[in-house]
């Protein structure tokens, strides 16, 4: 099943759909019984992140399609902006 960013983004004002961008740095690490993952896009200075049950081959250096919400995480007291990514493909 494929999801359609144009779907997303008519169910919900707040996403973003960017496509074309390349990942400078790809970091997968255990989460409880998930795997997180944290792309850094060239050109952002903010992580984009999200969970999947498995881990995915190296994104780092291609292309992708992100369609992602902003947010904010607490670390340490500081807060801090992140993407939480909806949708990952490659382009």
């Amino acid at each position: 099943m494929q999801s359609d960013p144009k779907k997303l983004l008519s169910k919900n004002e707040k996403l973003i759909h960017s496509d074309a961008l390349k990942v400078s740095s790809h970091v997968q690490r255990d989460d409880a019984d998930w795997i997180l993952h944290t792309l850094m896009i060239e050109g952002y200075d903010v992580p984009f992140r999200f969970r999947r049950q498995g881990k995915y081959q190296s994104l780092q250096g291609a292309r992708v399609n992100l369609t992602y919400y902003p947010s904010t995480e607490s670390v340490a007291g500081l807060s801090i902006e992140v993407m939480k990514v909806v949708r990952v493909k490659r382009s």
